[in-house]
């Protein structure tokens, strides 16, 4: 019976930590292609090697991308309109995306994507709801 409390208590242990993560992207120009979507766990890893991700789509104006079970932590995410399905966010010779991005928080570099903290986000509670507007340069 002890065994079975203690399993009990694990598997309510972790599943508590885990939430829901909507991302609400807006703004895309067309439905051209995917979009593209990451979740990166720290700076050294950001816009490298995402923890997790999802490619969906295009559908203009606007689209919802859902992550169940989500750890609790903190978070940047990525979001880019891979229009012509390559997987990755295209740019011309001096490093202006020729594709729609976005980031957490609408965050933006000056020179170059944002650091890990601006594009950042606190995943607590069981749904956490975020929107990110796509740029085109």
């Amino acid at each position: 019976m002890k065994l079975l409390v203690t399993l009990a208590c694990l598997v309510f242990a972790s599943t508590a930590s885990l939430a829901q993560l909507e991302i609400t992207i807006k703004n895309i120009q067309n439905d051209k292609g995917n979009v593209r979507v990451g979740i990166f766990k720290d700076k050294e890893t950001f816009l490298k090697n995402a923890a997790y991700g999802k490619v969906v789509k295009a559908r203009k104006n606007e689209l919802k991308v859902i992550f169940d079970d989500l750890p609790s932590g903190t978070y940047a995410v990525s979001v880019i309109h891979d229009e012509n399905e390559n997987g990755k966010l295209d740019s011309n010779m001096i490093g202006i995306p020729k594709e729609g991005f976005g980031f957490a928080n609408d965050a933006m570099g000056t020179f170059g994507p944002p650091g890990f903290e601006k594009a950042s986000i606190t995943v607590e509670t069981q749904k956490v709801s975020i929107t990110i507007t796509m740029k085109y340069l």
